[in-house]
């Protein structure tokens, strides 16, 4: 699907599976070209890796017409953690990255994962919610919190090995009602596939449609009660 065949919108993400500023996947000399298609948007979202941010992001902005915001990885607030994950990143990598952004008025948002692996599911909240707290410290305009997904693989070996526990739809619920209650900034929840973190067959699609009003509204609805949950 071309961009002229795309619903209406405002904004538009340019997620090409990797680092919008990395050379060996697009290169400088397309930016134009790039920043010619998207200009009836109001925003331009891409991703990159917080090393590769640099002087390119610069040039980039400059070509375009609509705003530019960069979505890059967070993670995880955990150091030890973060390391394990082969981010390639520090902490302060992330700090320093946003700081630039910002200094040339250039938005981010962050992506925030919910149980990645070597986290007991104990702590995976608590973290998520410190990873939150990280990221709007740092100067981010939005988080997206993602729930990890098995099936690559790494992480059902991982699973086996007792080391990646799959989050919850509970576990999203209370990290996604942190983040906005906290009035930081916007907090997204990812639904991409969200029935498979629920075993409930009563309540799961009034959790959906709770969270799916929560992204959209920003701001909190009424919790989801459920009997047969309850009793289990």
């Amino acid at each position: 699907m071309g961009i002229a065949e795309t619903p209406p919108a405002v904004q538009i993400k340019l997620y090409n599976s990797g680092n919008f500023f990395d050379t060996e996947a697009i290169t400088p000399a397309d930016y134009a070209s790039i920043a010619n298609l998207v200009k009836s948007f109001r925003t331009v979202i891409v991703e990159c890796h917080p090393r590769l941010v640099g002087v390119s992001c610069l040039e980039f902005k400059s070509l375009l017409r609509p705003d530019l915001q960069l979505a890059m990885g967070l993670e995880i607030a955990h150091p030890d953690v973060l390391g394990k994950l082969n981010k390639r990143m520090t902490l302060v990598d992330f700090e320093r990255a946003v700081a630039f952004l910002n200094k040339n008025d250039i938005s981010i948002r962050a992506f925030i994962l919910l149980n990645p692996p070597f986290l007991s599911e104990g702590k995976s909240v608590y973290w998520a919610k410190r990873s939150i707290d990280f990221a709007f410290d740092a100067g981010v305009e939005c988080c997206v919190v993602i729930p990890t997904r098995p099936g690559n693989g790494a992480l059902d070996q991982l699973k086996k090995e007792g080391l990646f526990i799959q989050p919850r739809i509970e576990a999203i619920e209370e990290v996604l009602a942190y983040g906005i209650g906290k009035k930081y900034g916007r907090v997204f929840a990812d639904l991409w596939d969200i029935r498979q973190f629920s075993v409930c067959s009563v309540c799961t699609s009034q959790r959906i449609e709770r969270l799916q009003s929560m992204n959209l509204f920003q701001k909190m609805m009424e919790p989801v009660q459920c009997d047969f949950c309850h009793n289990q």
